[in-house]
């Protein structure tokens, strides 16, 4: 789903062309980060994804610069005063699609299907934010290493259940294949916030000044649509071009 535009100098809708394309690197790394991970699935690859240092770190990369820019789009939203009506619209899409997931990984892994990854996460990001966080304006940016450094405070296994997973107060890490709870990861969404709120006191001129790659940003206006399809067109043309060549599939 594409961002919400911010307000130009002149008062007419615009869109942040660096702000896009910054989500669109994070798409572009997150497709190659899943085109790996099918490799090893299918076992033209071998390598491990739960435990490697090299594929643990991308995903921490990756998943930090899409709630970055996840927080400066809404410091964005807030400076165009956009409608209740457009944020809920947007928070149902993110939630809805989150089923979606939930649905579609317990189809594909029923032992570690995704039932709070990075889309529940950004939806219970969302809710958080709209009632504390953009009140709080850039003082949010206190609040963002607290969150971030709770869960090693404050861990513990009463949290460990699934009930309560979505916490991140957890000493074991649960089973599944994608996991983006509250906390540490709203600390890295106030980051953006925070910073985006600062920045709109000069009318967001830093964020208009970032470079604009055309795919890049074309990419990144359309986040939600791209995250949703990626994965069953990739699998599914890895699929495809195994039964060609006569490889072994995982089903």
């Amino acid at each position: 789903m594409p961002e919400q535009p911010a307000l130009n100098p002149q008062g007419g809708a615009s869109r942040l062309g660096g702000l896009d394309s910054l989500r669109g690197l994070a798409i572009v790394w997150m497709m190659a980060f899943h085109f790996s991970f099918d490799l090893n699935w299918f076992g033209y690859i071998h390598t491990d994804f739960y435990t490697n240092p090299l594929w643990l770190w991308q995903r921490v990369c990756i998943v930090s610069l899409f709630l970055l820019s996840s927080g400066l789009s809404q410091a964005v939203g807030d400076a165009r005063a956009r409608s209740e009506a457009a944020f809920w619209k947007r928070w149902a899409q993110i939630f809805g699609a989150g089923l979606l997931v939930v649905v579609g990984s317990w189809l594909v892994f029923p032992e570690s299907f995704i039932y709070f990854g990075i889309l529940q996460g950004v939806a219970a990001m969302l809710l958080v934010h709209r009632l504390l966080g953009r009140r709080l304006g850039a003082w949010v940016l206190v609040l963002a290493p607290l969150a971030i450094a709770a869960p090693h405070v404050l861990a513990s296994a009463r949290f460990n259940p699934p009930l309560w997973n979505w916490t991140g107060l957890i000493t074991r890490k649960p089973i599944t294949e994608d996991y983006v709870p509250l906390l540490p990861w709203l600390g890295v969404f106030w980051v953006g916030a925070g910073l985006g709120a600062l920045l709109r006191r000069v009318d967001l001129r830093p964020l208009r000044v970032l470079p604009r790659v055309a795919p890049l940003a074309w990419l990144g206006r359309w986040p939600l649509s791209i995250y949703l399809l990626h994965q069953p067109l990739l699998i599914g043309l890895l699929w495809l071009g195994s039964r060609a060549i006569g490889h072994p599939t995982p089903f």
